[in-house]
């Protein structure tokens, strides 16, 4: 009988595509290449969804609920971008406070759109997302002042809109279709509570979310410099 023989490796792999020209997909290998690569760090950006997960699911009376979800989940996200972006970019500037400073008017929002429901506010909270998301490496990389911040997160933005909306949606949905998923295998293989399964998978998820935005900060940024800008 003839033996089949396939081939020891399928050639070279491919070269990435540089910032001005990377693909929404690559955002996301990247962001994944980066996790590995820095798991420890990474894996603390996890925090912010975790205890709005356990504030949501453990502090009794509403509007204590909810101010507590808005306060604690902006703050925490924004310290959790801000080291996303050192993580990403270790020539970051030391400018924490500022930093923080843009994430919360970034964030706190987006927060709020998880307490206050209406039909779009989803579309709404992402678009605000994607406007003010590039403030936090402006300052911290740029070196911009916090008051120039979001006038620069909007130019980054318009350099390439779809690719910055299209690459933040995208890790949003794949952390949440994976979360999903991993939150019914792991109350499904052990005895944790479905609020313990899925503070875990977010715990592990998102810091996803926050390496990807400081990623595609670098594309917004490449693409600036390759894009005219007039204002």
């Amino acid at each position: 009988m003839a033996r089949l023989s396939y081939p020891r490796h399928a050639g070279p792999t491919p070269e990435a595509l540089p910032p001005a020209e990377r693909t929404i997909g690559q955002v996301v290998a990247e962001s994944i290449k980066l996790y590995g690569a820095r798991f420890w760090p990474s894996l603390s950006l996890g925090v912010p969804s975790a205890v709005v997960v356990a504030l949501g699911s453990w502090v009794h009376g509403t509007t204590a609920r909810d101010v507590a979800i808005v306060a604690a989940g902006a703050l925490l996200s924004a310290l959790a971008l801000a080291l996303a972006v050192r993580i990403a970019h270790p020539e970051a500037r030391d400018a924490l406070a500022p930093a923080v400073a843009a994430g919360l008017v970034c964030f706190a929002p987006v927060l709020l759109a998880r307490v206050v429901v209406f039909p779009g506010i989803y579309p709404l909270a992402l678009v605000w997302l994607a406007a003010t998301v590039f403030a936090v490496p402006a300052v911290l990389v740029e070196g911009v002042p916090l008051r120039r911040a979001f006038a620069r997160s909007l130019r980054l933005l318009r350099a390439d809109w779809v690719h910055a909306v299209g690459a933040l949606l995208t890790l949003a949905v794949v952390i949440v279709v994976t979360a999903l998923v991993l939150t019914f295998l792991i109350r499904g293989f052990g005895d944790q509570g479905i609020r313990v399964a899925a503070l875990i998978a977010l715990l592990v998820l998102t810091p996803l979310f926050f390496l990807g935005a400081a990623v595609l900060y670098g594309d917004q940024a490449a693409r600036c410099r390759v894009v005219p800008h007039v204002d």
